[in-house]
């Protein structure tokens, strides 16, 4: 039923419930997982001519973050593949899911109601709406 599984991370803790559920799919099917860590890019942060240390600094420190997100998860003999990305979370998630023709994205979700989730949205909620591949949200 599954090939392909997504499963973004900030680094947070939400996402180690994600990371279970994305795991236990991937087995079940003999799934590859893709732990995708997107680093927003803020007015300070860019790409050209920007601060190129910063860049790398935060590509190493997500790479490690998600690397262990996997030895913690990951059942021996699963398949996982770390990748960075900069950008905007919504359109990098959406993006990759489509460029590895993922079959599903396990994302975390934060239980925000009333003015938070007004004023933060919701990562998720977004992906749902703006991709095209089933999503799988955890709650936390």
């Amino acid at each position: 039923m599954y090939d392909t599984i997504l499963l973004p991370t900030d680094g947070s803790e939400a996402t180690t419930d994600a990371a279970a559920h994305a795991f236990s799919h991937a087995e079940r099917y003999d799934a590859t997982v893709h732990v995708l860590s997107v680093v927003e890019l803020s007015s300070g942060l860019g790409t050209a001519g920007r601060d190129e240390e910063e860049l790398d600094r935060r590509r190493r420190e997500r790479t490690a973050t998600a690397g262990q997100l996997v030895e913690e998860h990951a059942p021996g003999d699963a398949d996982a593949i770390v990748a960075v990305e900069f950008g905007s979370p919504v359109r990098v998630i959406t993006e990759y899911a489509s460029e590895i023709e993922a079959d599903l994205v396990v994302m975390s979700t934060r239980a925000r109601d009333g003015a938070e989730r007004v004023i933060f949205g919701s990562v998720t909620e977004q992906v749902i709406q703006a991709g095209d591949t089933p999503v799988l949200a955890v709650q936390r």
